[in-house]
């Protein structure tokens, strides 16, 4: 489920919200009790890491070639 984050006209508080896709957006502040919630478009946060993922498994071969030719790297 992703976090959707929000933030109210009437009193400027924002607020992360952890909702399922098909739920629908919230509009009712939890501070102030005004129906003034307006959902934001923010970046997705997060980086495949640990053992098994890499940088280099999805990229094209040729590309990875061309960067350590053209950075004076060898392996």
């Amino acid at each position: 489920m992703p976090i959707y984050e929000y933030k109210c006209a009437a009193c400027d508080h924002r607020m992360e919200k952890l909702q399922r896709m098909s739920d629908d957006p919230l509009k009712d502040c939890p501070e102030c009790n005004e129906p003034q919630l307006t959902k934001l478009v923010s970046a997705a946060g997060f980086r495949l890491t640990g053992t098994g993922w890499y940088e280099t498994d999805f990229k094209n071969k040729s590309e990875a070639t061309t960067k350590n030719e053209s950075s004076g790297s060898s392996d």
